[in-house]
């Protein structure tokens, strides 16, 4: 099964799209606007070369998963200095792995 279409800027899920032609990539007008801003790097918008445009909402969610992230990385390191068995720190390792993989998916 494969997973549900998001909109290529802001992440949100798509509705199913009915009938022929060509699949929708963004949720609206403003996610589309925002992309090809960000694509085209529009000169007079004050945006420097290599720049990436995220939503306030998005900062502050990947402020909180760097966070998240940053603590399950002291927890590996507090398991390991305390002389956790092997079993609990792959454990840990694991989760450490999956908030990462997590926190990639920018959009």
């Amino acid at each position: 099964m494969r997973p549900a279409p998001v909109c290529l800027w802001c992440g949100q899920e798509l509705e199913a799209q009915q009938g022929r032609g060509r699949k929708r990539k963004y949720c609206g007008q403003s996610c589309k606007q925002r992309a090809y801003e960000q694509r085209h790097n529009l000169s007079g918008a004050g945006i420097a070369e290599g720049s990436v445009i995220l939503r306030p909402e998005r900062v502050a969610e990947l402020r909180d998963e760097l966070y998240e992230l940053r603590c399950a990385a002291e927890d590996v390191r507090t398991a390991a200095m305390e002389g956790a068995d092997a079993e609990e720190i792959r454990h840990l390792c694991d989760e450490l792995t999956a908030l990462a993989t997590e926190i990639e998916k920018l959009r």
